[in-house]
C-alpha cells in the first residue's frame, strides 16, 4: 500500500461525498485526487486510467465554471434530468472511444487489461460531463463504472483502492437518491457552507431528509 494510494482513498472519499451534497468544493479536491491517481496508476501499468486523469483536470476545472456560473443567467446550475439526446450521443461516443484506446492499448502499450482499462475511462468520461452539467443520471453511469474498476483494481493488486471504489458504489446510490429528490429544479448545493468562487449568498438547503424510498 504505497503513499499515493492512501491520498488517492483520501481524495477520493472527499471529492466523491462532497458531489454528492452538491457542494462545489468538490472541484478542487477531485484535482487534487486526479494528480494523485495519474501518478498510481502509470505505476500499475492502468495507462487509459491514468491518461483519463489528465482529461478530468480539464473536465474538473469545466464543471468547476458550469456549477457557479451555468444557470440561467450566469447563476448557478441546478440539478436536471439528463436529456433524451445527450444520453444517445454520449453512449454512442462512449462507445467509439472505448474501440479507439482498445486499439491504441494493445498496439503501442503493455496495458495489463486493454479492454476494461479502455472501457472503464470511456465510460467514466461520460459520467463526469454529466456530472460536470448536473444532470442525474451521471449517477447511473457512475454506478456501472465504478461496479467495473473495483474488480479492476482488485486484479491489478490495489486493494485499497478497489475497497475505496466499493464506498463510491454507496456513495452513487446515495448521490442518485438525493439529487432525484432535488431535481429537476432543485435548490443547488445541499449545504449552506462557502464555496471556491462562490458570490453572493447560498441557495437553500435540500434538506438531508428529503429522500425517496455514489
Amino acid at each position: 500500500m504505497s503513499v499515493e494510494e492512501i491520498l488517492g482513498f483520501v481524495t477520493g472519499a472527499a471529492c466523491v461525498w462532497l458531489a454528492v451534497r452538491q457542494n462545489v468544493w468538490t472541484f478542487p479536491v477531485g484535482l487534487a485526487n486526479n494528480v494523485v491517481f495519474l501518478v498510481l496508476f502509470t505505476g500499475a501499468g492502468l495507462y487509459a486510467n491514468a491518461g483519463l486523469q489528465v482529461v478530468y483536470l480539464v473536465l474538473g476545472a469545466l464543471g468547476w465554471y458550469w456549477w457557479l456560473r451555468g444557470g440561467t443567467d450566469r447563476g448557478r446550475l441546478v440539478v436536471h434530468g439528463t436529456p433524451r439526446a445527450a444520453w444517445v450521443v454520449g453512449l454512442v461516443a462512449a462507445a467509439a472511444t472505448t474501440a479507439a484506446l482498445v486499439a491504441v492499448l494493445t498496439t503501442w502499450t503493455d496495458s495489463a487489461v486493454p479492454f476494461w482499462d479502455a472501457l472503464t475511462t470511456s465510460s467514466s468520461l461520460l459520467a463526469q460531463t454529466m456530472l460536470g452539467r448536473k444532470w442525474i443520471g451521471n449517477w447511473w453511469v457512475w454506478i456501472a463504472t465504478d461496479v467495473v474498476l473495483v474488480g479492476l483494481y482488485a486484479s491489478q493488486g490495489l486493494w485499497l483502492t478497489a475497497a475505496l471504489y466499493v464506498g463510491f458504489v454507496a456513495l452513487c446510490v446515495q448521490g442518485l437518491r438525493e439529487w432525484s429528490a432535488a431535481g429537476p429544479d432543485g435548490a443547488g448545493p445541499a449545504t449552506g457552507t462557502a464555496e471556491p468562487g462562490a458570490v453572493g449568498p447560498a441557495p437553500a438547503p435540500v434538506p438531508d431528509d428529503a429522500e425517496p424510498a455514489r
